[in-house]
């Protein structure tokens, strides 16, 4: 059973949220091993400068840095990263099984993630050109991953 861990940075602090993750992550049990990380924000001023800037990218990825598996597939979720359909990410999770036991999501902080940490990434994936708080973008995740478990299974899930 292929594991899969979202490695995040930041706390969900709204309750429907921390709900949808739960629903999910219940949903997932059967399919996956699933495990969520958090790991602390860093803490900046109203307006950082560009130093304070990089200064919080570094630590908040170094800190994603070593929670990442030797041989775990990472997949970065970025803006850079490219837009694919639910069917493609079901694909991509088929064939990572094939190479590995753990796939790796990271979502990093409203910052985003350092150079070296998307350099790490064998995969960068885009939510699309919208901008989505943090918080949001890891239930959207998760419904995704759920979906793709669904698609390979050929259920009524998905449509």
């Amino acid at each position: 059973m292929l594991s899969v861990n979202i490695i995040c940075v930041g706390r969900l602090k709204e309750s429907y949220l921390r709900d949808a993750v739960e629903e999910y992550s219940k949903r997932m049990k059967t399919l996956c091993k699933l495990s969520v990380t958090e790991l602390p924000e860093e803490r900046v001023g109203e307006n950082p400068s560009p130093a304070e800037i990089r200064n919080t990218i570094t630590a908040e990825s170094d800190r994603i840095m070593n929670k990442l598996g030797r041989g775990d597939y990472v997949i970065a979720m970025c803006v850079e990263g490219r837009n694919i359909s639910s069917e493609e990410l079901s694909e991509r999770l088929e064939s990572v099984q094939l190479q590995t036991s753990a796939v790796d999501f990271i979502i990093g902080g409203s910052w985003g993630l350092s150079d070296e940490l998307k350099a790490r990434a064998d995969f960068k994936l885009s939510m699309g050109k919208m901008t989505f708080p943090h918080q949001l973008c890891r239930v959207m995740l998760l419904e995704q991953i759920y979906r793709a478990f669904q698609i390979s299974r050929g259920t009524k899930y998905h449509k």
